[in-house]
């Protein structure tokens, strides 16, 4: 369940960032709202600038061109008032006719601070006198009481980030209660999912955000069972039928071979009868062979071979299945010749002595079998890397690169429905095959050092 908390995390993760990118969003965009509302700049400054600009001279007082241009192009008005007297002794073209000309002292507190006719105004001190601009009604907005408490002041960036902190945790606790059902609802179905891989029934709550899944999983696990359940009836069926065959085949197998035997060795008959006898003799003994190799391919596939493992010298058992064979008096043809390397004397392994012999006995008679103008087989053992490895090679025929390939790779026709047409022959090869995997080893097949075929057979060292 590793995978739970990795997509909580996952989700925390992107719930943290998107908050963090959202309030660095919302600052610049603040930062730019705020800085294209004020394109003129200050206009206490312009002010300023309007107070220091206004000349006196022997008729009254000029504006210089350059500042009433500006004032002019941002349609803001001005005055200028008298400090002896606190009267307006100079305006602008466009005062408005609603303005007033002469002024108190509160007059002049109210409209520094606030606005004259609902427009918002803005002083510059000049030498006799105050200068006062006018903007248009809805460009400025003035707090009438621009006082703060200092401790409000003092304390600002902890209040901001406390109250950012509050913020993220508020987010983080509704994130985490509105996804709460969602985290719920995943638990059982990665649990499902998981269980489906290991072939066990599934049955998950079809409840919830996700049931839509929950209905889907469980109709799977379902289908799956049900197609467990036909394979094994069928391989029961198969692995019994096989052994039901074997079994009735013996009998009158048995009966073929004894009386063919009687006819081999009657003088009574013709030479050319008793050599048709010694066919039949040999050919029953290979329907013998064949229906065992089957049967015993058939237990091995299904688990039904009990296996009694213990523990052997690898060296000592497969010396043993070469001496039996040369006791055999085989044909001249074939020779048999032992490489192991006279320093390796022990192999401990722990293994079914009788089925590894099968297994090698099998490896050099597929060489007798498929080399019928004789060949030389190696057999050697080597140990490497915790590994002791049987190999059986010759010097034969072989076999071409996509043989190698197919008998490496292809199933057998007994676990494969499919391509029946094109079925190999004989269960030597399949019978190794099972043999080595039931004792967890591993089997190759390849070109030989020698110019023919090579099976090497790896086995786990016993410690």
């Amino acid at each position: 369940m590793k995978s739970v908390p990795k997509l909580i995390r996952r989700f925390v993760g992107i719930m943290l960032l998107s908050s963090v990118l959202l309030i660095i969003l919302n600052f610049t965009l603040l930062v730019i709202y705020t800085l294209n509302q004020s394109p003129n700049g200050s206009p206490w400054t312009t002010a300023q600038e309007v107070a220091d600009n206004l000349l006196q001279d022997s008729n009254g007082y000029i504006l210089t061109e350059e500042t009433a241009n500006e004032l002019q192009n941002t349609n803001v008005w001005a005055l200028f008032i008298d400090n002896a007297t606190m009267k307006v002794v100079w305006q602008t073209d466009n005062l408005p006719e609603t303005i007033p000309m002469s002024y108190t002292v509160s007059d002049i507190a109210s409209l520094t601070r606030g606005y004259i006719d609902g427009y918002p105004t803005f002083t510059g001190e000049a030498e006799n006198g105050l200068v006062v601009l006018g903007y248009p009604k809805d460009s400025f907005w003035k707090h009438m009481w621009p006082s703060w408490d200092y401790n409000l002041i003092a304390n600002l960036p902890k209040t901001v980030l406390s109250i950012l902190a509050i913020n993220i945790a508020l987010i983080f606790i509704i994130y985490v209660i509105a996804n709460s059902k969602l985290l719920k609802s995943v638990k059982p179905i990665v649990s499902g999912i998981q269980a489906l891989s290991t072939n066990e029934e599934v049955h998950i709550r079809e409840k919830g955000l996700l049931s839509e899944l929950a209905i889907n999983i469980n109709k799977t696990s379902d289908i799956l069972q049900t197609q467990s359940r036909q394979l094994r009836k069928r391989e029961t069926a198969r692995a019994n039928w096989i052994a039901g065959v074997s079994h009735d085949i013996r009998t009158p197998l048995s009966m073929v071979m004894g009386y063919a035997g009687q006819l081999e060795s009657d003088e009574r008959l013709s030479e050319d009868d008793r050599k048709k006898a010694t066919v039949i003799v040999k050919q029953s003994e290979r329907m013998r062979n064949l229906i065992n190799d089957l049967n015993l391919a058939s237990k091995l596939e299904y688990n039904m071979q009990p296996i009694n493992p213990e523990r052997q010298n690898l060296i000592a058992v497969v010396r043993q299945v070469v001496v039996d064979f040369i006791n055999m008096n085989i044909d001249e043809k074939f020779t048999i010749e032992w490489e192991t390397n006279e320093t390796l004397t022990s192999c401990p392994v722990c293994i079914d002595k009788d089925l590894i012999k099968r297994a090698v006995s099998n490896l050099i008679q597929n060489s007798m079998n498929h080399n019928e103008q004789g060949c030389h087989i190696f057999i050697r053992v080597m140990a490497e890397d915790n590994v002791y490895t049987v190999v059986v090679a010759d010097d034969g025929i072989g076999a071409t690169n996509e043989q190698i390939e197919k008998l490496n790779h292809s199933p057998h026709y007994m676990v494969c429905d499919e391509n029946t047409s094109e079925q190999r022959h004989g269960l030597g090869l399949l019978i190794v095959k099972q043999i080595i995997f039931t004792h967890k080893g591993k089997m190759q097949i390849r070109h030989s050092e020698y110019g023919g075929f090579e099976v090497d057979l790896s086995l786990p060292m016993t410690m």
